[in-house]
């Protein structure tokens, strides 16, 4: 398991630091945003090839996450070119002046490749799983594509919102956004907790670290606080939607 770990570990360190080397030439950090879901989507396909079992479980593994992976890259790819650099980086270029180029490399892409390989622990073992397939394994399926399904919608709604002019400055409060303050980050998590499933249906009943982690960024790191404080900030509505 190491030496197939250390493998994918490798491959996602490489992949960005040429995506570094990108960024330093664009002067944006922020293309590291589209490359958080191809990242797994690479270490699960290192794992797969470097494993070579080609076992019924690692390729259902790789097939869901790379769907999920092709989807979010495509969406933040497309969001993010609208948008520029993200202003954290940018305070962060301003900040560090000359030694933000080593230190982005760092503190922005081998911090994230790190956090992507950590958390791919129930994809490796799903992979390297030798057990036949299992109610386990369908059940976690079924959780992803729901997750997955939620995920993609929340995303279609809301940049379809944001496309029409007459919403500047408005909140959504239609379709999953009427439920949800951030339906979209509650199907990710959807997402991971059904990759665990396929995990445990191999026996990695430990790998369960890998969705409480991606539960926790997404609800109190990277993920909702962050937007939140900035959704307070540029929408007048929005304290009135949260209550």
């Amino acid at each position: 398991m190491l030496s197939v770990a250390l493998s994918g570990l490798a491959a996602v360190l490489l992949a960005l630091t040429l995506l570094w080397m990108l960024s330093l030439r664009l002067r944006d950090a922020s293309i590291i945003d589209s490359f958080w879901g191809p990242g797994f989507a690479l270490a699960t396909l290192v794992y797969y090839l470097v494993d070579g079992s080609r076992a019924s479980r690692g390729t259902l593994v790789l097939l869901l996450v790379t769907t999920w992976a092709a989807r979010l890259g495509y969406h933040l790819h497309r969001r993010n070119r609208r948008m520029g650099e993200d202003p954290r980086y940018v305070a962060m270029r301003e900040k560090y002046g000359k030694r933000w180029e080593l230190i982005s490399l760092f503190r922005v892409f081998w911090l994230q490749g790190a956090i992507m390989w950590t958390v791919s622990a129930p994809l490796l073992a799903a992979v390297l799983g030798r057990a036949s397939l299992s109610a386990l394994d369908v059940a976690g399926a079924a959780i992803f594509l729901v997750g997955l399904a939620l995920e993609s919608l929340a995303d279609h709604q809301l940049t379809r919102f944001r496309a029409d002019p007459a919403n500047k400055g408005r909140v959504l409060e239609s379709g999953l956004w009427r439920y949800s303050r951030h339906p979209n980050y509650f199907g990710d998590a959807v997402v991971w907790w059904g990759l665990y499933a396929v995990a445990a249906g191999a026996g990695a009943y430990w790998t369960i670290f890998a969705p409480v982690i991606m539960t926790f960024l997404l609800l109190k790191v990277s993920g909702v606080p962050l937007l939140e404080k900035s959704l307070s900030q540029s929408r007048p509505g929005y304290a009135e939607y949260v209550r």
